[in-house]
This record gives C-alpha cells, sequence and structure tokens, in this order.
C-alpha cells in the first residue's frame, strides 16, 4: 500500500512537470524598478511596482512652510523632515520627489539648517510635494543601477 501512494504521487508530480504547470520563464530578468530620463540632465524618473515600495517600506511626507526666529526677526522656510535628505558622492543634497503614485524624481535641495530632526531649506521642492522619508536609500540604488 505504501509502495502505492509513493508511485502515484510520484507520476503526479512527473506529470505536472511534464505539463509545465509552475514552471517559471527566466528568458527576461525582472525588475521591479523601472527607470526613464527626465527633462533634466543626469536625473532620472523611478518607476516602483507596488509590491517593491511595500517591500522597503517606502513612506513619504508633504513638504511644509514653518516661522522661524532668527536674530534679524522672522523668516517662513520650507521644511521636511531629516530623514528626507539624500547626499550625494559630491556633497550634493538631495531629495526624492513623488509627483506621482509610485513614481520618483529626485530634486536638489539647499538646507538652510537642521535642528533636531527637520531640515529648514532654502531651496527645494515647493511647499505641498510629497518627498520620500524612508526608502530613498533604494531609490537612489534603483537610479544609478547600483549592484546591477
Amino acid at each position: 500500500m505504501q509502495f502505492k501512494r509513493f508511485a502515484i504521487v510520484t507520476l503526479m508530480g512527473a506529470a505536472l512537470m511534464a505539463s509545465g504547470c509552475n514552471r517559471a520563464t527566466l528568458a527576461e530578468k525582472h525588475n521591479p524598478a523601472k527607470v526613464d530620463s527626465t527633462d533634466v540632465k543626469g536625473i532620472m524618473r523611478v518607476t516602483l511596482e507596488k509590491r517593491a515600495a511595500e517591500r522597503i517600506g517606502l513612506q513619504t511626507v508633504a513638504v511644509r512652510d514653518e516661522e522661524v526666529v532668527l536674530a534679524g526677526g522672522t523668516k517662513t522656510l520650507k521644511v521636511v523632515p531629516y530623514g528626507a535628505l539624500m547626499y550625494d558622492t559630491k556633497g550634493e543634497t538631495w531629495a526624492f520627489t513623488n509627483p506621482t503614485p509610485l513614481v520618483f524624481v529626485r530634486q536638489h535641495i539647499v538646507v538652510e539648517s537642521i535642528v533636531g530632526d527637520r531640515a529648514f531649506l532654502a531651496e527645494g521642492p515647493a511647499v505641498g510635494t510629497l518627498v520620500v522619508t524612508v526608502g530613498a536609500t533604494e531609490l537612489m540604488g534603483a537610479e544609478h543601477k547600483y549592484g546591477q
């Protein structure tokens, strides 16, 4: 009886394999990030699959205005969480914007100052623009095709 079960299971497995069930086609390497050019030289647009964004735990927050007190009075500056800042190999500062769902574009920023976990910007994305606070490192890697 034991031999019959083994033979039946073996034959079923062989039949499934022969029929091509669950056979993966590896003709093309899967890439969960698509990279396209933009109008700005050296800046690429990264489009992620939904599952890829979930896997890296991608999070965004909107750029906001905040009034700060300076020696000469008050000034309104754009503010983002410190986690939104990315630095390139030349020391330039960037943030990844999120103009449409699952699409990310690196934008140059100029930091006025950092106070705690907030970065006050002299130049950067408009107020209300979504910037990446978690997952920017992976986006930078995808944009520059690190690891490929």
